[in-house]
Parts: structure tokens; sequence; C-alpha cells
């Protein structure tokens, strides 16, 4: 299969555009460490330490949107997580920032203005248009090699992902690098055990399309979340439908004649939850079996214990399992049994492992697991799904293609 080319293969004192995926939330205006700035930190460190002259871009936000914000406080952040010193530049491609981008000398790392603060970034366009616009013409010839390091917006068609690798020798960062290779796992690895996925979370339409386009590779899947009510009531239980939410009643119109199939075709696959948990008069977790449920009143915010129980053993006899959707609301302590039991059950598996989408990971963190009891921890949303159901990234793609163009 064709791959692309690692910095590994990057040869040395270069001049390097490097494309970071930084998209963080912002409080008050305070942007929020996360695990995407230690992460990126690493192929900083490594291109500033091989004494590489480093511009770094990445995006916040979308215009019109409160975490529309400056990158400069992103900058001071990834100084800290990389160990090196990091300059801010109030501009992505003008006078100023090409003059900083010259001015580098080896070792030094800049990072520039926000992509998205350009009319040339945002619109979803042919790579070749991207290639051809002022953002990309102008600071393309100042550089020697492209870097992306974005995985999780490798789904995107924005000008800084896709317009560089036509202009520029292209690598792949070590956040793509490690992102790619664990997350196409499932398509393209051979395990010869039980493969188990879990699915949760509040996006199911997304989902149940990673769950058809896998139904051949993955031995047992456990449900939970938005996904496992509809599954529930795809299978004539009360539940999986709106009550004070906005979550079910879509997602059921777009999906019913899917999830019907998958359970009628595979339902030996599908693992339903047994009982449900919601939050009872006095504020407190309760458990309701599935089978007891007459008329669903109030939310069910996790699965139930004896759900837990039953999803264990399937985790604990799997060689591979890949998590995608938290199994409640596990930001609320009272509802993360779910969530923290398979994760939990993973952790001490000796299985290969992927915990996928930033929502989720956080939960490892939350609740005092380490990061290294998994073998690769996601930070990418889209992307992952993409690359679950095996549809193409165009970053990644342009990546392979510079490789190839270049042989």
């Amino acid at each position: 299969m064709s791959s692309f080319r690692t910095l590994d293969e990057l040869p040395a004192e270069q001049r390097v555009l490097v494309r970071l995926d930084l998209n963080s939330p912002v409080e008050d205006g305070v942007v929020q460490d996360n695990r995407r700035f230690s992460r990126h930190a690493e192929t900083i460190a490594e291109l500033a330490e091989a004494g590489h002259r480093v511009a770094l871009m990445a995006h916040q936000g979308r215009p019109g949107r409160d975490t529309f914000v400056s990158l400069e406080q992103h900058a001071d952040i990834l100084a800290e997580h990389a160990g090196v010193d990091v300059d801010f530049v109030a501009g992505t491609f003008g006078d100023d920032a090409v003059a900083a981008v010259r001015d580098l000398d080896a070792g030094d790392v800049l990072l520039l203005e926000n992509t998205r603060m350009t009319d040339d970034e945002l619109p979803e366009k042919d790579p070749e248009e991207h290639a051809a616009s002022d953002f990309v013409e102008t600071l393309a010839p100042e550089f020697d090699a492209y870097v992306n390091d974005a995985y999780s917006a490798a789904h995107r068609k924005h000008a800084s992902l896709v317009g560089f690798p036509l202009k520029l020798p292209s690598y792949a960062g070590r956040v793509m690098e490690t992102e790619y290779e664990a997350n196409t796992a499932i398509a393209e690895r051979e395990f010869d055990g039980d493969v188990t996925m879990v699915v949760g979370g509040t996006k199911a339409t997304d989902v149940i399309g990673v769950m058809e386009a896998l139904d051949e590779k993955v031995d047992r899947f456990l449900l939970g979340g938005v996904a496992g009510e509809l599954f529930l009531r795809a299978a004539d239980y009360p539940v999986g439908e709106d009550v004070d939410t906005e979550l079910f009643d879509e997602q059921w119109d777009a999906n019913e004649e899917t999830i019907r199939s998958v359970l009628e075709e595979r339902s030996e696959q599908v693992a339903l939850a047994s009982d449900l948990a919601y939050e009872d008069a006095d504020g407190e977790r309760a458990e309701v079996a599935v089978d007891d449920v007459v008329e669903k009143t109030q939310s069910f915010l996790d699965i139930g214990s004896d759900t837990v129980a039953d999803y264990e053993p399937i985790v604990r006899d799997s060689e591979a399992v890949f998590v995608k959707g938290a199994l409640g609301v596990f930001e609320d302590e009272r509802f993360s049994v779910g969530t923290v039991g398979v994760l939990e059950a993973i952790a001490e598996t000796d299985c290969f492992s992927v915990v996928g989408g930033g929502d989720t990971s956080r939960a490892i963190t939350m609740y005092g697991m380490d990061e290294d009891d998994f073998s690769h921890v996601s930070i990418a949303g889209g992307a992952y799904i993409r690359a679950l159901t095996g549809e193409p990234l165009p970053a990644v793609e342009l990546l392979i293609q510079s490789a190839e163009t270049d042989a």
C-alpha cells in the first residue's frame, strides 16, 4: 500500500511550514490547554532540535463564533509543552508574516495567525484551486518543505491542508503518522481474535455509518448513548425518543431503516443495554431494566450496572477494541459508570485498543486512568469517523500523492 513520507525522511536544515490542529475550547476569551497541544509539541520539539527553521499554521473556531480568536495564546501554551520558544506573528501571509519567516534562524519556531482569518482558507475547494490562491502562492516559495500534522482536520479541503502539498515536498508529522496508523488499523490489520467496537455518543448517524461499514471487520458492537437507545427502540422498547432533548427523533427518522436492517441481519453482533440509568426525584442515580420500562418520561443518562457487567467480559476476551463515543454523560460522575467501567476493562486487557474522539478520551484523564494503558488515544473526531468507514481523507491522500510524485 502506498504511504506518505514522515519526518524520518525530511532532509536536514529545511525551512518547514507545519500545519497543526490546535482548535480548542475557549472560556471567557481564555484558550483552554488540552491534549492537542501536548501531542503536537512532540513534532515541534523534534523539528526545532534538528535545526530546522519552523513556521506553524493552525486554525481556531469559525468566523462569527465565540471561539474564533487569535492564536497568540496558543503560542504560549505550545511553547510550554514543547520546551522551545514559539514566537507569534499577527498575520498569516502578509508582509509582516513573510518578513518573520525570512528572519528565522536554525531551531527557531514561530506561529502564524489563525488561518481562518484569511479569506482563502475556509471554502471547500479542489486542491488545485487552493494551490492557486494568494495565501498558498505567497507562502509556499518561502519554504523547502510542508509538514501536515493536523490529522484531526485531514477530512477538510481547506487551503492550508490541501493547497501546499501541490507546491512543496510534503511529509507527515508525528501526530499525523500515529493517528493514521492507529485509526486505519481496523480496516487494514488482521486480528486473530475477536474485534469489538464500543459505540456511543450523541451523533448516532455517524456511528451507524461506521457499524455498516465495519460489519465484516467487527465481531461485536457494544452499544450505549443515543445510538444504543435508537437500537433499543427498533427492538420495540419504549425508549430512544425525545424527552426534554432533540437528540433522538430526527436521527431515528434518518436512520430507522438502516437500524432495523442491522438488527435483523446481524443481531448476534449487536449487544444492547439490558438496563439504563436516570436521575431520580432525589437527584441520585437510579437504574431500570429495559424490560421494565413502560414509557419514557425522562432522559436516560447512562447504561446500567448490569449492562456494564455484560460488556466487560466481551472486552476482556477481545484481541482489539475500538471506542467511538461515550456510553453515558460521563462528565457527571453519577453517570460515568458505563463509560469508565468499559474503559477500565479495556485498560486492564492485553489487547490493541483505540479510543477515538476528543470527548470520550477526556474520560481517561478525568477519572484517573493512564493513557499508556491504551494502544492509542485519538484526538480526532470527524477524521476518525472517516478512517473507520474507509472514506478517503483529502489531506492524507495529498501526502501520499506528494511522496509518489517525488519518488
